[in-house]
């Protein structure tokens, strides 16, 4: 998948980050990359394959370096390194900030923050950060519900029961992520599903309106967002259509260029779907510590 580029304002992510500001620069930073660099060659003058794309740490080993330069030198390869358009220059361990970088950062309008935790904290925080931020995303009608620890994501035409399904399960004491409609983000190769802000922890239930889950059930009865494990595609029952009675059919569901198991749940009257979507979310739980009962049928059977 294709980069693309975020801008956010220097205040909010020196708050996201828990930074001081040291120059504003031009106000914001256009972040496109998740990775990160520490200028260590670009210090000695080096630039070769440099990623000017990346948001540059310096912690103690380039600042024990930059104390051997001379002034000059300094401001040579500071005027190099903030010459090439960097998104921000972070500086960790409240390292004291020489005076050659601050006048480069200034000159090329280039933020600048400093940071009191150990400069292996502030890569992993902002990796964290960016993971996030940059994450491609799309969106899906359906629920998300954490069942048993594992993450269903129930979809299927209007008005075949989603939500009053969903209800059920949060009844027995299972939790909703989202309701009616789930953004979902790729992270690190997770699917990671949330509701959008406005209408975290509502649900709606026709014949009954709005209801607010958290306020209702507690706050263990939700939760701001899931890994997705399996995809539920619920359908009116198709006399005509053969389903899987033995569990040995593989379907797959596609997004974000990630597979995800699928099971296609047939809908009729007198048939008790959140108890099978529970049944379903502890029989995920079992394959994936290597037990499956089709299997141990089969075996048996052939005995």
């Amino acid at each position: 998948m294709e980069e693309y580029t975020v801008k956010v304002s220097v205040s909010d992510f020196a708050a996201a980050l828990d930074l001081q500001v040291v120059v504003e620069g031009k106000g914001f930073i256009d972040l496109c990359s998740q990775n990160i660099s520490r200028p260590g060659l670009q210090l000695t003058g080096y630039f070769e394959h440099f990623d000017r794309t990346r948001i540059q740490v310096i912690g103690m080993a380039e600042h024990e370096y930059i104390e051997t330069l001379s002034p000059a030198a300094r401001e040579k390869v500071c005027g190099q390194l903030f010459g090439r358009n960097i998104p921000c220059l972070i500086v960790a361990r409240n390292l004291d900030i020489h005076k050659e970088i601050i006048d480069a950062a200034e000159k090329n309008d280039c933020p600048i923050f400093l940071s009191g935790q150990i400069t292996t904290q502030v890569v992993n925080d902002i990796y964290a950060y960016l993971s996030r931020l940059l994450a491609h995303e799309t969106m899906r009608h359906g629920v998300l519900m954490d069942v048993a620890g594992v993450g269903v994501l129930i979809e299927g035409d209007a008005g075949i029961g989603k939500s009053e399904i969903a209800l059920e399960l949060i009844n027995r004491g299972h939790r909703l992520v989202a309701d009616d409609c789930v953004i979902i983000r790729l992270i690190n190769e997770n699917l990671i599903g949330t509701a959008p802000e406005k209408i975290r922890n509502f649900m709606e239930i026709r014949g009954l309106g709005i209801i607010n889950i958290q306020t209702m059930y507690g706050p263990g009865s939700v939760r701001q967002e899931k890994g997705i494990d399996i995809v539920v595609q619920l359908e009116k029952w198709d006399e005509s259509k053969e389903y899987d009675r033995i569990g040995d059919v593989n379907i797959t569901a596609k997004i974000l260029g990630i597979e995800k198991f699928k099971l296609l749940i047939p809908v009729s009257p007198g048939r008790n779907i959140p108890t099978i979507i529970e049944t379903a979310a502890r029989k995920y739980r079992l394959k994936q510590i290597g037990y499956d009962a089709a299997q141990e049928l089969l075996e048996k059977t052939l005995k």
